[in-house]
């Protein structure tokens, strides 16, 4: 209820929490972009994310058409921030990521995606 860890997550109006970018995105407002590698992706992940690593990161080639906003998502809010910075400098589209990134949303008991890595299979 609004302690020191919630404010230090919840920066600015580009910070966006577990619970909006989950409802957003079963209602279909946002493109929910992971940009973590893609070995982490197959790990774990939230479903409908696409994936873009950061590494390999090309603004220009988000499908953004301005019927959904562009929200940014990795590990811990680190990856998804510098992501965000550099899509709205080069695009000028409006956009956001996950605050805490995919840890956050574990912490807050959205769902994920996992395999388990011996079998590869769906857990």
């Amino acid at each position: 209820t609004g302690g020191l860890a919630e404010e230090k997550i919840m920066a600015d109006k580009y910070d966006l929490t577990p619970q909006s970018v989950f409802t957003d995105l079963k209602a279909g407002k946002i493109v929910l972009v992971d940009v973590r590698e893609p070995a982490e992706f197959a790990n774990q992940r939230i479903h409908g994310a696409l994936l873009h690593p950061l590494s390999t990161f090309e603004p220009k080639a988000i499908p953004a058409d301005g019927s959904r906003r562009i929200v940014f998502q990795c590990g811990s809010g680190k990856r998804s921030r510098m992501a965000l910075n550099t899509f709205m400098k080069e695009t000028g589209a409006d956009a956001a990521h996950l605050a805490g990134g995919i840890a956050a949303w574990t912490s807050a008991g959205q769902p994920c995606i996992r395999l388990d890595p011996s079998t590869g299979a769906i857990v």
